[in-house]
């Protein structure tokens, strides 16, 4: 019977659906601050300057709010039921990432961890803070020196339990919790994730440069993808599966039990066409509800037409010419790029 806060903790954890628990001191990672200063110094972070801003506080949690004792890490699955390899020699549909064929994880993670902080709250009498991928905090560093398994030399975090499909959230708090310890590598000589890489991305095992990742590409790069690149993209969308996909501790992933992350089957596999032809409106309806919505219909239609030129389909040709007088530039300019190609 569980009689330890951290044991009832965790059972309640499980309650809510959560597959994987553990614990550690806000300071466990003191090699962090080295880490990321290195990392946005060499510039591999790209557009991303929320990773330069407030450095102090994504680079030491105990920084971020210095009254927390302990910070939990949980994961939740999000296993998809289908190969996700398989979509990439259909060239005349999109690949979309798997987290990202269905409802936004940020909003069903964070409910469900504020569930359990509430419980911790009342029970132990003490304050917390959750977060969930939006705030200044390394989920994965963290979740490693908790126990959850460790960062693979795709940089994610990999687990003997669940593989590498799972979401982390965060609940920082002032309670005193017994810590687990952190988790070890177990990559060995494996190198799948870094022979795979469509973009070479990888500078070398464990170290990844955004600037080449065609998930940093498709989501946060604005205007428009560097041309060396665009055609390593394939048909590539939104976000790349392509590294955790082809992970062999997969075979250890369980099921997803959250069905809203199960795939839309308007999103498995949508035509090129189709998504080419979105405006503003139509795009705001087809996603909402999606982590998608927030990359705006402009840079997401700027990857469709990538995808376009790549196909090889000449009978899509019409639809890139069609927005090569688009009035956001980088589609215009995408468009330009995809109507010569074919």
């Amino acid at each position: 019977m569980a009689d330890t806060l951290k044991d009832r903790l965790k059972a309640k954890a499980f309650d809510e659906g959560f597959a994987h628990f553990g614990v550690c001191r806000p300071d466990a990672v003191p090699e962090l601050p080295e880490r990321l200063a290195t990392y946005v110094e060499d510039g591999r972070h790209g557009q991303m300057a929320w990773m330069e801003e407030r450095m102090q506080w994504r680079a030491d949690p105990s920084a971020l709010w210095p009254e927390a004792r302990s910070v939990v890490m949980l994961a939740e699955p999000y296993t998809p039921t289908h190969n996700p390899l398989d979509v990439l020699e259909q060239r005349d549909v999109a690949a979309i990432s798997v987290y990202a064929q269905n409802r936004d994880y940020h909003d069903i993670v964070k409910k469900r961890l504020k569930r359990v902080g509430r419980w911790l709250v009342e029970d132990a009498g003490c304050e917390i803070k959750v977060f969930v991928d939006t705030a200044p905090v390394m989920e994965k560093p963290l979740a490693a020196a908790a126990g959850l398994g460790w960062q693979g030399k795709h940089t994610n975090l990999l687990s003997r339990e669940l593989g590498n499909w799972f979401f982390l959230g965060a609940i920082f708090t002032t309670a005193e919790l017994e810590p687990d310890p952190a988790g070890n590598g177990n990559c060995g000589s494996c190198t799948a994730c870094l022979d795979v890489c469509p973009t070479d991305a990888f500078v070398a095992p464990y170290q990844l440069d955004a600037r080449r990742c065609i998930s940093y590409l498709t989501i946060e790069h604005k205007g428009p993808v560097p041309e060396d690149l665009r055609a390593r993209m394939g048909n590539r969308i939104y976000g790349c599966d392509d590294c955790l996909a082809v992970c062999p501790w997969n075979k250890f992933a369980v099921e997803a039990t959250e069905m809203r992350y199960a795939a839309r089957e308007d999103l498995k596999a949508p035509r090129l066409r189709d998504l080419a032809l979105l405006d503003d409106t139509a795009f705001r309806a087809m996603f909402s509800g999606s982590p998608i919505k927030r990359i705006g219909r402009d840079r997401f239609v700027r990857n469709v037409l990538y995808a376009i030129g790549n196909s090889g389909d000449g009978a899509l040709r019409d639809a890139a010419v069609s927005l090569v007088e688009d009035a956001a530039p980088e589609v215009a300019d995408a468009a330009r790029w995809a109507a010569a190609r074919l």
